[in-house]
């Protein structure tokens, strides 16, 4: 029998995950190796031969990567230069005058991505209606754009005024530039539809920003996986994938396609288990990430920023995004002490290379992973189920240099490192629960990644959450298993304000949906695949005078007077569910039209594992473990052997090939039909 595998592939910041099934003989393999930062395809490539999978045997392979998020924290993407419309060569430096908080004096505006020197304007004006106020001056494009490849950029971001109403200025630009120069060219319009300026311009500079890194990444990618360019899919951020042609022309859609694909798993172990509220915790090797999701329906926002925090207004990402929030806090975080003698805990981490300081690889700076070697937590002869030598001693040498400098013991110090880790992900959960209105105890924990069952517990404990739910697919390659429940999915989305008590409402619903679903379909038929199976419209509302919007689901098919009034309706209620308030005799508009195209996968499902029958004695061993400020002897299992209907009170570790799970005193773990560890709070 001929095998047909669907490949998921996800790059960490000090692991690259594979995972792979064949849904005619239903085996599944996975695969963990260490990153390889310096070329990170060697580490995919590295994962495919590990896997034992030939090329041919690969019907499709949906890649998640960091490549796009870390060149922008890290500034190391490629020298953009911008043209612009005259008066506006300071958008991106200006940015917004207001800010979130008036009160902060750690406020720190982010730096430019593109240099004032490399900014150059033209004249030309497109008015907010979209009449063309003065036409695009070819000369003026030839001298500026000739200016700025004499200046050596290696990108060029053409982003006007207003040109997301009427792109005519813009596309005139960038046919002059690309016939005249071999330099890519990324224009505003064909990156975001949507309307205020700095947000604009700042989303296509950052995709021109990474354009050549990600492409020349997936072209040499492509080359040595597949000679079918075809089965190459990149994960996106709205929870679906496209062509990895698509991914080079548009990178910043792929800007947080890993945690993204592991809501998407999150979802799927949900649906299996019957829980429909969950919070997705990913705890990785360098940040954690959290989403939460209400009736399994993952909220998709156009307001996304790179880099936000409490200190940084961060960089506008206008494009579709599954609401998550990303801290720097992992395995491979970096303890270290502050200027006033406090222990911090990230957000620089060690990765891969060098990595914590027990990996024995030249790191020298104290992780969190070295503090739960010390304490015991983890055991130094089982990661990656033993292929990953760990070095005790070495952990015990970094810890000791935090020990020493606050004058207290080894485990102690150990011990604080694990609690501030634990703490810097409860606050990663409160962000998506309790500042937006959510109580976290209504909701299923779903914990995975390598740290991230480790993590769990400790934050069920402090926020009251009842079920916790670790998946019976590896913790550490679980975004990877997510990838293969991706649909392929493209957006349109245009603005367009429109009262939804215009007396011509209805008719330019029609139109511009029309519009924009002729688009999308567009979008499948130019990459050589099927049309999408489903079409789904949504709309950005507000009321008349507002700033914000809400997102409301829109009917399909031809809409009539009854659907304007379930439209509202629906508005009215999802915007008391945001903000707790209503305005039912105010007028409504919508400001932002949205159609997003699917083309339906099939997705894999959790098995039922069979009553056991004569199994191995899950039990390892006990094992001295500091934790609560003293050493307790903790029984150690297999989690690979656990059976369905296994249960035990904590305390107690179960460990995992990639993940440790931690039950602590007061929680009672248990097997599920499928496998699932599911720790529930003895006494809430």
């Amino acid at each position: 029998m001929d095998s047909s595998y669907r490949v998921g592939i996800d790059i960490g910041g000090a692991f690259t995950d594979l995972v792979a099934y064949d849904s005619t003989t239903k085996d599944l393999r996975w695969v963990k190796v260490e990153s390889t930062p310096r070329e990170l395809s060697m580490g995919v490539v590295d994962c495919i031969k590990r896997s034992g999978i030939a090329q041919p045997e690969m019907e499709q392979i949906i890649h998640g990567q960091t490549v796009v998020i870390n060149t922008i924290i890290e500034r190391k993407g490629v020298n953009v230069g911008l043209l612009t419309t005259r008066g506006h060569r300071d958008v991106l430096e200006i940015q917004r005058a207001n800010r979130r908080d008036m009160y902060n004096f750690k406020y720190k505006k982010p730096e430019s991505i593109v240099p004032r020197h490399l900014r150059i304007e033209v004249d030309e004006r497109i008015m907010a209606d979209g009449t063309v106020l003065k036409e695009i001056s070819g000369e003026q494009v030839e001298e500026a754009s000739k200016r700025l490849v004499e200046k050596g950029v290696d990108a060029i971001c053409v982003s006007f005024l207003n040109s997301y109403v009427n792109p005519e200025n813009e596309r005139k630009a960038g046919e002059i530039i690309r016939s005249r120069h071999n330099v890519p060219v990324v224009l505003s319009h064909e990156v975001t539809r949507e309307w205020r300026e700095y947000e604009r311009f700042s989303t296509a500079a950052l995709n021109a920003y990474v354009l050549p890194i990600l492409d020349r990444y997936l072209s040499r990618l492509q080359s040595s996986l597949t000679k079918d360019p075809r089965k190459c899919m990149a994960m996106t951020s709205d929870g679906g994938m496209v062509s990895f042609d698509f991914a080079r022309r548009f990178p910043i859609y792929t800007v947080e396609s890993g945690p993204v694909a592991g809501v998407i798993g999150a979802l799927g172990v949900a649906e299996a288990v019957g829980e429909k509220d969950i919070i997705a915790l990913d705890g990785g090797s360098t940040t954690t990430k959290a989403s939460l999701v209400e009736g399994l329906n993952p909220e998709v926002t156009t307001e996304y920023y790179v880099e936000r925090d409490r200190f940084r207004p961060g960089f506008p990402v206008m494009v579709p995004v599954v609401r998550t929030v990303e801290i720097g806090n992992g395995g491979t975080s970096i303890a270290w002490i502050d200027e006033v003698g406090r222990v911090r805990v990230g957000p620089k981490a060690a990765g891969a290379d060098p990595g914590p300081v027990c990996y024995g690889k030249g790191g020298d700076q104290p992780t969190l992973t070295d503090a739960y070697v010390v304490t015991g937590m983890l055991n130094p002869d089982y990661l990656l189920g033993g292929e990953l030598p760990i070095h005790r001693d070495l952990a015990v040498k970094a810890i000791n240099g935090v020990a020493a400098e606050l004058d207290t013991s080894l485990e102690e110090a150990a011990e604080g490192i694990i609690k501030l880790a634990n703490e810097n992900a409860a606050y990663a959960i409160d962000l998506v629960s309790v500042q937006r209105g959510y109580d976290p105890r209504d909701f299923t924990l779903i914990a995975y990644g390598g740290s991230g069952p480790m993590f769990a517990p400790f934050i069920a404990e402090e926020l009251e959450i009842g079920k916790i739910v670790v998946p019976v697919i590896p913790p550490g390659v679980f975004s990877a298993w997510g990838m293969l429940n991706t649909d392929v999915r493209h957006n349109s989305i245009h603005t367009h304000i429109t009262r939804l008590d215009a007396p011509d409402a209805l008719e330019t619903l029609s139109r511009i949906y029309k519009d924009l679903e002729d688009e999308v379909t567009g979008m499948f038929r130019s990459e050589g695949g099927e049309s999408p199976t489903a079409i789904e419209r949504y709309a950005d509302i507000r009321y008349y005078g507002q700033e914000h919007t809400v997102k409301v689901y829109v009917p399909s098919g031809a809409l009539s007077a009854p659907d304007l009034q379930t439209i509202l309706e629906s508005f009215h209620a999802t915007h008391e569910r945001e903000y707790e308030f209503k305005l039912p005799g105010d007028p409504a508009e919508i400001v932002n039209f949205h159609v997003v195209g699917i083309r339906r996968v099939q997705k894999l499902s959790l098995g039922e594992l069979p009553e056991p029958s004569g199994s191995q004695d899950p039990l390892l061993t006990d094992r001295s473990v500091y934790i609560n400020g003293g050493y307790e002897e903790l029984p150690v299992y297999d989690r690979t052997l656990l059976t369905v209907g296994f249960s035990l009170e904590g305390p107690a570790i179960l460990e995992d090939p990639t993940a440790t799970i931690i039950v602590l005193t007061g929680q009672k773990a248990s097997v599920d039909r499928f496998g699932n560890t599911v720790i529930r709070s003895v006494v809430r």
